[in-house]
């Protein structure tokens, strides 16, 4: 039995091991001083639940740059798209969209790296002021999804000669 579990937890290290190796660039997000943020939801599990998600698609981001590079980024600001409407009595504030000035916009930092040097930097006011008259891949029921389009569109502009 000993010997069966040793086998397999080599044979599963050696699995993580490959896909590791194989999956392309990691990143790393910071959020800066968020309690400052123009506009996020006013209730914490809120505010972490927006952080989760951009933390996970600037992840998903970072995996399309070439192996070995690193997608380092630092959101500054956040002004989500729509405005928040106060419930009295939910559990969450409803965000209304109207496509008037309540557009999505994300102030960052970022830069991408390989073996510890620098390949591209900057910082960037990321905004998307028509983002109701564009066609939208994800989902009505996504989080964030017109945060998420404009942050691929920023990407693919960006970073389209490191890849």
């Amino acid at each position: 039995m000993e010997r069966y579990l040793r086998t397999a937890l080599v044979t599963t290290g050696a699995a993580l091991a490959l896909t590791t190796s194989v999956a392309g660039a990691t990143a790393t997000v910071t959020f800066t001083q968020p309690e400052k943020y123009v506009d996020m939801p006013f209730a914490p599990w809120e505010k972490a639940v927006v952080m989760k998600n951009l933390r996970e698609h600037f992840d998903k981001l970072g995996t399309q740059l070439p192996q070995g590079q690193d997608l380092k980024v630092e959101v500054l600001d956040i002004d989500l798209a729509g405005r928040i409407e106060p419930r009295i009595g939910m559990s969450h504030d409803i965000r209304m969209l109207k496509g008037g000035a309540d557009w999505p916009a994300i102030q960052l930092r970022y830069r991408v790296e390989a073996q510890d040097k620098v390949l591209k930097s900057g910082e960037a006011r990321v905004s998307d002021m028509a983002y109701l008259n564009h066609f939208n891949r994800y989902s009505a029921n996504e989080p964030l999804r017109y945060e998420k389009r404009m942050l691929d569109d920023w990407f693919k502009k960006v970073m389209a000669d490191e890849r």
